[in-house]
Protein backbone atom coordinates (compact mmCIF):
# COMPACT_ATOMS: atom_id res chain seq x y z
CA UNK A 1 0.00 0.00 0.00
CA UNK A 2 3.03 2.49 1.21
CA UNK A 3 4.45 1.88 -2.43
CA UNK A 4 1.13 2.71 -4.22
CA UNK A 5 0.68 5.81 -2.41
CA UNK A 6 4.49 6.99 -3.48
CA UNK A 7 3.82 6.03 -6.67
CA UNK A 8 0.54 7.78 -6.80
CA UNK A 9 2.24 10.86 -5.25
CA UNK A 10 4.96 11.07 -7.49
CA UNK A 11 3.12 11.28 -10.31
CA UNK A 12 0.76 14.24 -8.92
CA UNK A 13 4.37 16.05 -8.76
CA UNK A 14 5.25 14.81 -12.03
CA UNK A 15 1.92 15.36 -14.32
CA UNK A 16 -0.75 17.51 -12.13
CA UNK A 17 1.55 20.25 -9.42
CA UNK A 18 3.39 21.96 -12.13
CA UNK A 19 0.30 22.62 -14.14
CA UNK A 20 -0.68 24.81 -10.24
CA UNK A 21 2.73 26.82 -10.33
CA UNK A 22 3.92 28.24 -6.88
CA UNK A 23 0.60 28.67 -4.93
CA UNK A 24 1.03 26.54 -1.75
CA UNK A 25 1.54 28.49 1.74
CA UNK A 26 3.72 26.43 3.51
CA UNK A 27 7.25 24.88 2.37
CA UNK A 28 7.52 21.90 2.10
CA UNK A 29 4.44 22.00 -0.43
CA UNK A 30 1.38 19.36 0.80
CA UNK A 31 2.54 17.19 -2.11
CA UNK A 32 6.14 17.06 -0.62
CA UNK A 33 5.04 16.84 2.63
CA UNK A 34 2.39 14.19 2.04
CA UNK A 35 5.49 12.09 0.42
CA UNK A 36 7.66 12.37 2.84
CA UNK A 37 5.08 11.66 5.47
CA UNK A 38 3.98 8.41 3.59
CA UNK A 39 7.90 7.55 3.20
CA UNK A 40 8.80 8.01 6.50
CA UNK A 41 5.52 7.04 8.52
CA UNK A 42 3.57 4.57 6.34
CA UNK A 43 0.52 4.55 4.67
CA UNK A 44 -1.54 4.90 7.26
CA UNK A 45 -0.25 7.19 9.46
CA UNK A 46 1.74 9.14 6.97
CA UNK A 47 -1.97 9.76 4.96
CA UNK A 48 -3.00 10.36 8.32
CA UNK A 49 -0.59 13.36 8.21
CA UNK A 50 -1.11 14.28 4.84
CA UNK A 51 -4.76 14.87 5.40
CA UNK A 52 -4.35 16.70 8.62
CA UNK A 53 -2.15 19.29 6.22
CA UNK A 54 -4.39 19.38 3.49
CA UNK A 55 -6.93 20.85 6.32
CA UNK A 56 -4.79 23.33 7.40
CA UNK A 57 -4.12 24.53 4.10
CA UNK A 58 -6.48 27.59 3.39
CA UNK A 59 -6.86 30.71 2.34
CA UNK A 60 -6.29 32.29 5.39
CA UNK A 61 -3.42 29.85 6.80
CA UNK A 62 -0.29 31.92 7.70
CA UNK A 63 1.95 29.24 6.05
CA UNK A 64 5.63 29.28 6.55
CA UNK A 65 7.93 26.07 7.29
CA UNK A 66 5.86 23.00 8.45
CA UNK A 67 8.56 19.87 8.06
CA UNK A 68 7.07 16.31 8.94
CA UNK A 69 7.04 14.92 12.44
CA UNK A 70 10.02 12.66 13.15
CA UNK A 71 8.97 9.41 13.79
CA UNK A 72 8.46 8.58 17.84
CA UNK A 73 11.18 6.41 19.52
CA UNK A 74 10.34 3.32 20.52
CA UNK A 75 9.31 3.20 24.32
CA UNK A 76 11.18 1.53 26.49
CA UNK A 77 14.15 2.76 29.83
CA UNK A 78 16.23 5.54 28.50
CA UNK A 79 20.06 3.44 28.39
CA UNK A 80 21.86 6.96 28.93
CA UNK A 81 19.16 7.91 31.77
CA UNK A 82 21.26 8.96 35.27
CA UNK A 83 17.86 8.61 36.63
CA UNK A 84 17.56 5.76 39.85
CA UNK A 85 21.58 5.58 39.62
Amino acid sequence: MRLLLIGLLRAYRAVISPLYGQVCRYHPSCSAYALEAVTQHGSLRGSWLAVRRLARCHPWAAGGYDPVPPRAAAAGPDPTSTRGA
